[in-house]
């Protein structure tokens, strides 16, 4: 039936325009389904069939091929998503934690590498039988001048001279420093309190008892300071300390030390409270946080749960002194950052977490972090070499090469760079991302990294409307960074309330190196001050700048 009509179609358009036969054979896309027809209609019935179920076949093969070109594209991009995570995981633990754009890559073993070539050049010297020239080396830095001076003498063996007999006149004394360590040594301080008695009165006279914050405890202030600032500072845990202690033939019990690290802690809350006191006065702050762990009673065989770390750091650029302080919580919720921060109000950085949005509430004013942005692009251009993400960085760096500028000036002149420099480095970028973001493919790692630009874009500008206002959210990351390091020592928490006592020791400590104070000799000062010092001066022993001029002024 079909066959007849295709013939009856062809015998009726041959006899209304007859077809010419083409020198060429047409292509087969640009055919009509109608010459199809007449094509098929000149045909007999067996080829026919035959070529409709090749085209039938062709048809299936085509949707096949498209169909696994499809799964292949998916399977490509599920590979580029998942190298790009293991390379940013593979960064995070084993690469450098500076972004450098050109940085080379670090060598893991370089200083295993230098000490075997410095070995090699003094057996090579060695072995050489030839006489060779002295290597002119560079000058070397000169030693600390604090470091206090032993001099020792060596003086000739005779003071006249071996040829002629004259006596020998001093020309100059040339001095060789060598640096020397004197090796930790335990020492037993005895106090002597004489008892003097009056036999008329009947009365016993004696000089009271010095004060310690471990009442009848047998460290001294030093002793203590050196525990605390190797846990917390140098992050060495307990038993390393009690294996220290008793290569001197001292046993330090660990129980003894964790004793000592809690009296100790809740000596020094009164000073945390006050650093937060002064803290919360700022108008600018930073915010952060790291997971770490602690043990879990619940569990079975010694196992944790997680707690957090959270840190609050004042602004670089207030000029003030610098604090930082670290609240330990057993949980993420940004409930614990509104507690603290109580009814602060200011321009808070943090990076992108969801917790701390609450917080901003027309009272708080959320200022994003740059290098969190510029980071998922570094990670882009890792992985991928990117040139996209290369153009990214390139102008993200113009943002960095106008503060690093700005950094000496006042925060109105540096208010006016930002203005002049910095807003149109800003506008500018806003348009390359929102035209790459309409080019990309959706769902790429460098859409995620633009559209992550583009929502936070509000908060990323805030600095540039001010002089005080800091780019990134670095400073505080930068005082977070020895607790990842520590906490691999630490291994977990014993308790809420020992996370709570690190994290005061932590804050005191810290706050210490900020403000240019070696942490030993300050806590070891407060230890011994602390236990008679009066309330209303205890700001004289924070680990400030300013708390050591006026403490020295009152001395």
């Amino acid at each position: 039936m079909k066959l007849s009509i295709f013939n009856t179609l062809h015998l009726f358009f041959a006899t209304i325009n007859p077809m010419k036969t083409p020198s060429k054979s047409p292509d087969v896309s640009l055919q009509t389904p109608l010459a199809s027809g007449m094509a098929l209609a000149s045909t007999s019935a067996p080829d026919v069939l035959l070529l409709l179920q090749q085209l039938a076949s062709q048809q299936q093969e085509i949707q096949r091929l498209q169909a696994e070109n499809k799964h292949i594209q998916s399977l490509e991009a599920e590979i580029k998503q998942l190298k790009l995570a293991l390379a940013h995981h593979a960064r995070m633990r084993f690469g450098v934690k500076s972004e450098v754009f050109n940085e080379q890559q670090r060598d893991l073993f370089a200083e295993d590498w230098q000490v075997d070539d410095t070995d090699l050049q003094q057996h090579l010297e060695q072995l050489s039988t030839t006489q060779k020239a002295p290597r002119v080396r560079a000058g070397r830095q000169a030693l600390a001048a604090h470091l206090p001076r032993i001099d020792i003498r060596h003086e000739p063996a005779s003071c006249t001279c071996e040829i002629c007999g004259q006596a020998l006149k001093l020309i100059r004394d040339e001095v060789v420093e060598k640096l020397d360590i004197i090796p930790i040594q335990f020492q037993v301080i005895r106090h002597i309190y004489p008892q003097m008695a009056c036999r008329k009165c009947e009365t016993i006279t004696a000089e009271p008892s010095e004060l310690s914050v471990i009442d009848g405890g047998l460290a001294t202030a030093r002793l203590l300071a050196w525990v605390m600032v190797s846990k917390f500072v140098d992050h060495l845990p307990l038993y390393r300390l009690e294996q220290i202690a008793l290569r001197q033939g001292v046993p330090f019990p660990r129980s003894t030390l964790a004793d000592w690290v809690g009296r100790v802690g809740f000596s020094l809350q009164v000073l945390v409270d006050r650093l937060v006191t002064i803290l919360r006065q700022r108008a600018v702050l930073h915010a952060d946080e790291t997971p770490v762990q602690q043990l879990d009673p619940k569990a079975k065989l010694g196992g944790t749960k997680k707690a957090y770390l959270w840190a609050y750091r004042s602004n670089t650029l207030d000029g003030k002194d610098p604090i930082v302080v670290f609240d330990y919580q057993t949980s993420r919720a940004g409930q614990h950052a509104r507690d603290f921060l109580q009814d602060w109000q200011g321009h808070l950085v943090v990076d992108d977490y969801a917790g701390y949005k609450a917080l901003f509430n027309g009272k708080v004013t959320e200022v994003g972090c740059w290098a969190h942005v510029r980071r998922k692009f570094f990670e882009l251009h890792v992985a991928n070499q990117s040139p996209m993400a290369a153009e990214a960085l390139r102008r993200i760096g113009l943002l960095y090469e106008i503060e690093q500028r700005g950094k000496a000036l006042a925060v109105t002149e540096r208010q006016e760079l930002r203005q002049a420099e910095s807003v149109p480095v800003l506008s500018s970028l806003l348009d390359w991302l929102i035209e790459q973001v309409r080019v990309i493919a959706p769902n790429s790692g460098m859409a995620k990294a633009l559209s992550h630009a583009i929502k936070r874009w509000s908060s990323l500008v805030v600095y540039a409307q001010s002089g005080d206002i800091p780019i990134d959210n670095n400073p505080v990351e930068n005082c977070i960074r020895p607790i990842a390091l520590g906490k691999k020592n630490w291994l977990f928490a014993g308790s809420e309330r020992a996370g709570c006592r690190a994290a005061a020791i932590q804050s005191l400590l810290a706050t210490a190196k900020l403000n240019g104070l070696e942490p030993l000799a300050w806590l070891t000062s407060t230890l011994e001050k602390l236990p008679t010092w009066p309330n209303s001066r205890i700001d004289e022993l924070l680990p400030l700048r300013s708390s050591r001029g006026q403490q020295a002024g009152v001395d």
